[in-house]
């Protein structure tokens, strides 16, 4: 039996109850139509032995539709009223599944470790104003997620599911690209949000790689990321002269990478970044 999902005067009247008004500061925009969390279920493949971790919850619009499907849910809302509230909530409108929820109230920036079994899925509607951090710093705190789908604002999904030489592909795309393989999984449009947001929204499936290398490779390889990308105006050689030590020295590390000196960041893919962060010379090695 389906829990009593969340509608538009639903939300209004818990918003009202617990003297809520949605802040622009933590980009909260609740989804308030049954429909699209349905649709975000669905599109998520969940599997009835996984444990999700919802970012976000809100007043439990998604959370409701979740609980169904899963064996456990975790819940990670900054805000302590929404927080406190969503067992509640559960309680009375999917009765039998509150013991599948657990809420952590806390900024999901600063979560590091989470109560239960770990997490196996990631299905959260992301504040705009934080999505691509906390979608990032979830997928290398917690290796054991495997899959997930993410609501974000239209923009931030071309930019996470760019390839290279996409005009949206930067930053977001290769270190995104770095954990898993990521697709768009279709438009949301603004009417489902309270307050209505000034942009569209999407949403994007993520399957994590089945081998990902060290932490300490990651850190080399989203350094000279973060390098190519800071100018991406400029060729490789220019943009990493910094991170290699001289634009010449940047141009012995890309040649020996196998990538063009002239070439720009835009037109790498994450293992060719992977090459060139190889390629450095270590300090007292020969390479």
């Amino acid at each position: 039996m389906e829990p009593g999902l969340l509608g538009p005067g639903d939300v209004r009247r818990l918003a009202a109850e617990l003297g809520v008004r949605p802040a622009r500061s933590r980009g909260q925009n609740f989804v308030v139509d049954a429909n699209t969390v349905r649709r975000i279920v669905s599109a998520a493949q969940l599997r009835p032995d996984d444990v999700v971790v919802e970012v976000g919850p809100g007043f439990g619009s998604l959370t409701l539709a979740l609980l169904p499907a899963v064996r456990g849910l975790v819940a990670v809302e900054v805000d302590p009223v929404l927080a406190a509230a969503l067992p509640g909530t559960v309680a009375e409108r999917a009765p039998g599944l509150e013991d599948r929820l657990r809420v952590v109230q806390a900024d999901a920036m600063d979560v590091t470790d989470l109560p239960g079994p770990a997490p196996t899925a990631l299905v959260a509607n992301l504040p705009y104003n934080v999505a691509v951090p906390v979608l990032l710093s979830f997928l290398q705190r917690f290796p054991s997620l495997q899959r997930g789908l993410v609501m974000v604002q239209a923009e931030v999904a071309e930019r996470l599911a760019a390839g290279p030489g996409e005009p949206a592909y930067g930053v977001p795309s290769v270190k995104a690209a770095w954990y898993a393989s990521v697709r768009r999984a279709g438009p949301v449009p603004r009417s489902v949000f309270w307050p209505v947001p000034r942009v569209d929204s999407g949403l994007v499936a993520f399957t994590r790689h089945p081998d990902i290398p060290p932490e300490h490779l990651r850190e080399e390889v989203f350094a000279v990321v973060d390098a190519a990308f800071a100018q991406r105006r400029k060729t490789l050689r220019a943009a990493l002269a910094r991170w290699a030590g001289s634009p010449a020295a940047a141009e012995a590390v890309l040649r020996a990478a196998g990538i063009d000196p002239s070439a720009r960041g835009e037109q790498l893919s994450v293992g060719d970044f992977a090459a060139v962060a190889a390629a450095r010379p270590r300090p007292g090695g020969s390479g």
